[in-house]
């Protein structure tokens, strides 16, 4: 009986970091499958990926991940919680025994942030600093616990989804190795960056610098695949905020207090899509919240679409033993199993992934659902 350890990812681009993490989870766990659960075209700090999710996703196995499946958009594309939970849920449906993930404080009490939650979150509601801000103030002051590096917040997102479904999972967290999340240099004597530098030397042309901390796959997609990034989409989101009325804009996913009017402006007076976040951003509204706003505009995403629960498992690659594993599980999921595409998988399924996956193929020109079967790697 084949045991899996899931890994959420986005692999944007997959570095000798991530590397690194699959071998250690593959270490602690003797797991025999490593299943990574990994962001499609749009990421949840409301970025476009670098790379399309079939790029990423043959880059994964080429280094060493035996299965990937979507996160969906609906999970993907949210505030660390509800990532989490749809992280959390996949990992469940595809009968994982453990979930690793990164995490600076690797040894984090999770379980006494989770005690020591707010009972009404709606109940410190304030206009001057973020809403994650002051939760994680609250639960500092609760627990003495200070919740404010990135991959400790989903760390604990994990946890608390985890223990909200009867704790499934066996979580693993592993100490992150290397430079921090948003460091934007590569050090000269570094094995290992973050993605936010490698992107950054990739548009700058430093491949050089690349090559020291990316294995050869991720090297090779990076050479033979256009880059992608918010300039790309700009001219598309600015059309959408000047030429839609603000009583359409409202209508938006978390389009709240009357920030429609402040896009729209923006989006006018802007000239690039780093002017239009200037222009927009607030003690209240973070880049990232702003970044993932501008993707619900994109995809005319409102609650109906982005609050939704249950799922599918949208298949996007495996290796020999990946498929090993999927043969051994497939009798037991409870949700359908998505390998290939049409009008009524898109319809019934995934209609906000394959929005999402339209934007993209209007830059590429690659199709990103239909006529695409999983990967295969020997």
């Amino acid at each position: 009986m084949l045991q899996a350890v899931g890994i959420v990812s986005e692999y944007n681009p997959f570095h000798n970091g991530h590397l690194y993490m699959l071998n250690q989870a593959k270490k602690e766990t003797s797991a025999d499958v490593s299943v990574a659960i990994m962001s499609g075209n749009w990421l949840q700090r409301g970025e476009p990926a670098a790379f399309d999710k079939w790029q990423r996703t043959r880059s994964a196995l080429l280094n060493g991940v035996d299965l990937v499946v979507e996160l969906p958009l609906f999970s993907a594309v949210q505030p660390s919680h509800l990532f989490s939970k749809g992280a959390v849920d996949l990992a469940i449906q595809m009968r994982c025994k453990w979930l690793a993930f990164g995490a600076e404080h690797p040894d984090m009490n999770y379980q006494r942030l989770i005690d020591n939650q707010p009972e009404d979150k709606n109940s410190f509601k304030r206009f001057d600093k973020p809403y994650a801000s002051i939760f994680q103030d609250y639960l500092f002051s609760k627990t003495g616990i200070r919740l404010n590096q990135p991959n400790d917040v989903l760390g604990f997102g994990y946890a608390n989804a985890n223990f909200d479904a009867g704790s499934p999972l066996d979580l693993v967290p592993l100490q992150r190795m290397g430079s921090e999340h948003d460091d934007t240099q590569i050090e000269l004597s570094a094995s290992i960056a973050s993605a936010t530098a490698i992107r950054k030397a990739i548009k700058d042309h430093q491949e050089s610098s690349i090559q020291k901390v990316a294995p050869r796959p991720t090297l090779d997609m990076i050479r033979n695949n256009q880059m992608m990034d918010w300039s790309d989409f700009w001219p598309f989101l600015r059309f959408e905020l000047v030429e839609n009325p603000v009583d359409k804009l409202h209508e938006i996913y978390q389009m709240t207090e009357g920030i429609e009017y402040r896009l729209k402006r923006a989006a006018i007076k802007a000239n690039n899509f780093k002017e239009f976040l200037h222009l927009v951003k607030t003690k209240r509204y973070t880049y990232t919240r702003i970044q993932r706003l501008c993707v619900y505009v994109l995809l005319h995403a409102a609650a109906r679409d982005m609050l939704l629960t249950g799922g599918y498992i949208r298949l996007l690659g495996f290796n020999s033993t990946g498929q090993k594993y999927l043969n051994q599980i497939k009798g037991e999921l409870e949700w359908p199993l998505i390998t290939k595409i049409n009008d009524d998988v898109v319809a019934d399924f995934i209609q906000m992934d394959f929005r999402g996956g339209m934007l993209t193929q209007m830059i590429t020109g690659a199709s990103q659902d239909f006529y695409r079967h999983p990967i295969i790697i020997e």
